[in-house]
């Protein structure tokens, strides 16, 4: 499928989903909100990808909505614009393969979303993280205050979504939303060595990590253990547990199924 606000590439099992419109700091636009669900969709469908990278043409990841639409919204379409981004992420956090977030340039507002709705974030040197809503009027709304709450805490996620204010990667990364920052001039090369890292690994294993964390992380201790035991029984009804082992008995790398 083609698309005019992305760009869409996969090598071998490791697919690169590219905001691309670079001319606005790739904001989004009603067109991308649309074209990133249907591309979510593709890669949902194709068995054959194993890792999604999220990255932006130009100088930004996504520097925020494209507010010239505000312009035209009454209370029910803000409404509905909210909750569309919100299902919009929840698909993207939901899918079973990990997705990462290559942050350079700006991640701001809707930018920020995107890339909290990801398993994990690296950033480049000199990315940009912010959540500038409240000095438009009005608060973020696509899943970012949750979510930055969950991560950092309530105290810290009040205090970036009420000043608005900017900040780097070096405190991306303190603050534990970032996993890890890169030199500007390798930071695309280390993402696809971490992708191509991921993809040789076996695809229900991943699939297990990523759902005993997420809803485990909204459950007592006592359930996420349970669930974490379920998954590690559902493990074993695939061929990847005894490649695994045995290729580490061995002494070799595991040639997991495709």
């Amino acid at each position: 499928m083609s698309y005019n606000t992305l760009i869409f590439t996969i090598d071998g099992p490791a697919a690169t989903l590219s905001f691309n419109r670079p001319e606005k700091l790739n904001a989004v636009s009603p067109e991308m909100l649309t074209e990133f669900s249907q591309a979510l969709d593709e890669v949902r469908g194709n068995k054959a990808i194993r890792v999604l990278l999220l990255t932006g043409q130009g100088r930004a990841f996504i520097a925020g909505a494209d507010i010239k639409h505000f312009l035209d919204l009454d209370p029910l379409s803000a409404r509905q614009l909210a909750v569309q981004g919100q299902d919009l992420f929840s698909k993207l956090e939901g899918l079973p393969i990990p997705v990462i977030a290559c942050v350079h340039g700006f991640a701001l507002g809707g930018g920020l979303e995107v890339a909290l709705a990801c398993d994990f974030i690296y950033a480049a040197e000199k990315a940009k993280f912010g959540a500038p809503e409240i000095n438009l009027g009005f608060n973020p709304c696509w899943g970012g205050p949750q979510r930055l709450a969950r991560l950092a805490g309530k105290s810290l996620a009040k205090e970036l979504c009420l000043t608005g204010r900017f900040f780097d990667a070096e405190e991306a990364k303190a603050l534990g939303l970032v996993a890890r920052v890169f030199p500007e001039d390798t930071f695309l090369e280390e993402c696809r060595n971490a992708a191509r890292d991921l993809a040789a690994k076996g695809r229900l294993a991943m699939e297990s990590v990523k759902r005993v964390i997420d809803w485990g992380a909204d459950v007592d201790l006592k359930t996420g253990c349970a669930l974490e035991a379920e998954t590690f029984a559902l493990c074993f009804t695939s061929p990847d547990v005894k490649e695994g082992v045995t290729a580490f008995l061995e002494k070799r790398k595991p040639r997991f199924q495709p």
